[in-house]
């Protein structure tokens, strides 16, 4: 039993996404909520777009591949983290990002580290909505276990989706500590 639990706990530590552990003092909550017109079979419950959250001024506008697939991302906003899930009953980081962008006929692989290998490298201070980034969320890990998908960048802040192990699917800041400190590389896909 005590073997179980060990394996249990590895697989949860080596998943995709970890506990958030910021260091930072101050408590921020972004809320995203998705748009049902850019999912196919979409269900009449799903919650509606709010793009002024993440800063967006034209709800019903896009202006590129990467902002339908940005879009469809959101839809799953709130969806609770599942390890190797693809749906709406769980999902984790890379599955979010496979399904969002297989929507758009665009295949990446299915896992984070299989995805890291593939685009183009970037630094950070270049990334454009669209953009893939990649991190190593467990300590001492010496491979990428996590990956997020950008969807805003304002001046010197970066605003990414992805689905972690506390928070499910969720918009989260590279400014704060955790991922500041996890973040490894940024790759254009697009």
């Amino acid at each position: 039993m005590r073997n179980i639990s060990f394996i249990l706990l590895l697989v949860l530590v080596a998943s995709c996404g970890s506990q958030k552990n910021s260091r930072s003092t101050k408590n921020r909550t972004v809320s995203v909520a998705a748009a049902d017109e850019a999912r196919k079979g979409n269900n009449s419950d799903s919650p509606k777009v709010h793009p002024e959250s993440i800063g967006e001024e034209t709800p019903n506008r896009f202006d590129s591949k990467a902002d339908y697939i940005i879009n469809t991302a959101l839809t799953f906003s709130g969806v609770h983290y599942k390890y190797g899930g693809t749906s709406r009953k769980g999902m984790d980081c890379s599955g979010l990002l496979y399904v969002s962008f297989a929507e758009h006929d665009i295949n990446l692989p299915r896992t984070s580290i299989r995805m890291a290998e593939r685009g183009k490298k970037i630094r950070v201070r270049d990334v454009a909505k669209g953009d893939l980034l990649f991190f190593k969320t467990s300590k001492g890990s010496k491979r990428i276990n996590h990956v997020g998908m950008v969807v805003k960048v304002e001046k010197d802040e970066i605003k990414f989706i992805h689905a972690s192990t506390s928070r499910g699917v969720t918009v989260s800041s590279l400014r704060e500590g955790f991922w500041n400190h996890a973040f490894v590389k940024a790759t254009r896909i697009l």
